[in-house]
């Protein structure tokens, strides 16, 4: 199991399994927050746990970013559309967990600040995106 944090420890998350390649995406708050993210539904392989604040969009919001109320680190995104079988998407920064967890870990990059797609892997993984 895969967990994280945020800085003061009133909020983390846990993801059970293999989390598969983490994303970088390089949208407007993505780019911001400096968020790795590791997918899966909302109380399936990801769980929550402790206080959060929620952040959306105000045109027409897909998603809402969690993050701690007290020290603010990103937790997570929550999708606002509920999938088939009323799954909601869900991913956790894993740049909140134990860097040795996800070194690994490889990365996939999403333009989701022009073309909204999936750009060709560059080979490096999350020990590489540390500094």
């Amino acid at each position: 199991m895969l967990t994280g944090s945020c800085h003061c420890g009133g909020a983390h998350w846990s993801m059970e399994g293999d989390p598969g390649p983490v994303t970088a995406c390089n949208c407007t708050l993505c780019r911001r927050y400096g968020t790795l993210w590791a997918y899966d539904y909302e109380n399936e392989r990801i769980r929550l746990e402790g206080p959060t604040g929620s952040y959306k969009r105000k045109e027409d919001p897909g998603l809402e970013i969690l993050f701690c109320p007290t020290c603010a680190c990103v937790l997570a995104w929550r999708g606002m559309r509920l999938h088939a079988g009323n799954r909601r998407r869900m991913a956790v920064n894993v740049r909140l967990a134990d860097p040795e967890a996800v070194a690994r870990l490889p990365i996939d990059h999403f333009d989701g600040l022009e073309s909204f797609k999936d750009l060709p892997r560059d080979g490096r993984c999350v020990r590489d995106m540390w500094f």
